[in-house]
């Protein structure tokens, strides 16, 4: 695969991703992005539903978002460690995909998946653009900026983007996860079918406020944006 793409979205599991800065997949593959969605585990060890049962309500949710490409890597549940191994298996979707910009979990989340699964993005980020370290065939490549959304928890963004018109297929999407977020009598409740969604929404409404606009998704950057004179209001 030779084609670069705009965005490489990736999570531990299922639904992270979507979570995140699903409103924001669907606003940019609205405007003609290429997204590619990469969850590192398949979700073996969750409370609720079965491997093949997840994987097809990611498909559907990645179709809702408009994404060009869902993989899901064979990583441990649970064993998202920063091993050899590990960090070139993400390097080889990277090298792969050739994305301009990459996404991960914010480090600070109560699922210890998600703060490994930052940290392991982080360092296959480095190694993707170091020629002598091999995977493969394939060819070195250095996406231009890694970004952090958030899960779990309410942490000061870093910046922001407006989801105002998209925040209803950011929702249609996490519906498609019915194994996660709806309480049935086969199921154990678990702190995502407490009403985790409206928290979700209402997370995105607080950030949209906080610039005025319905909604936003937040998200969090090791180095300083670079803006543009009219974005600041000059």
């Amino acid at each position: 695969m030779n084609n670069t793409i705009d965005i490489l979205a990736i999570g531990a599991h299922a639904d992270d991703v979507e979570i995140g800065m699903g409103a924001s997949i669907a606003k940019w593959t609205s405007e003609g992005k290429s997204v590619v969605i990469c969850d590192l585990t398949e979700a073996e060890l969750s409370s609720n539903g079965t491997v093949e049962n997840r994987k097809k309500e990611a498909k559907k949710a990645a179709s809702i978002l408009g994404v060009k490409e869902r993989i899901s890597l064979t990583i441990p549940d649970r064993g998202l460690y920063i091993n050899n191994e590990n960090i070139r298996m993400v390097v080889e979707i990277i090298r792969t995909y050739k994305p301009n910009i990459v996404f991960a979990p914010y480090y600070e989340d109560r699922h210890p998946d998600h703060g490994n699964c930052a940290r392991l993005v982080e360092e296959a980020f480095f190694s993707a653009g170091i020629r002598k370290f091999t995977t493969k065939s394939l060819e070195p490549h250095k996406p231009r900026n890694l970004y952090h959304y958030m899960i779990n928890g309410f942490h000061q963004p870093d910046f922001v983007i407006d989801v105002s018109n998209y925040m209803d297929k950011k929702i249609e999407s996490l519906n498609a996860y019915q194994s996660q977020f709806v309480n049935t009598n086969e199921g154990v409740k678990t702190p995502l079918t407490e009403g985790y969604i409206e928290s979700v929404q209402a997370r995105e409404r607080m950030f949209g406020k906080e610039v005025g606009v319905i909604f936003a998704e937040g998200f969090k950057s090791k180095k300083p944006i670079l803006l543009n004179m009219d974005v600041i209001g000059v």
